[in-house]
């Protein structure tokens, strides 16, 4: 939300986590990412726990937002 007031925006993405490989705990892995999507008066959120070293943790998080994003945006056009 904050990110769409920032901005003026219409959607907002949002992405925290533990990518590696320092910070992670036993309730925190390394891997573990929330990504959340806010648009009009909603707010999604989503969590993951991907594998892997922290590069391809930070893709993978890129690219499970932009999918969120893309499946959001599909359902309210049809």
């Amino acid at each position: 939300e904050g990110v769409r007031e920032r901005f003026n925006s219409t959607y907002g993405i949002g992405i925290t986590g533990i990518a590696g490989p320092g910070g992670a705990t036993r309730n925190k892995p390394a891997g573990l990412v929330y990504i959340a999507l806010a648009w009009e008066d909603s707010v999604r959120i989503k969590r993951f726990v991907f594998p892997g070293d922290r590069s391809s943790i930070r893709e993978r998080s890129v690219i499970a937002a932009l999918d969120l994003l893309r499946r959001c945006l599909f359902r309210l056009s049809s």
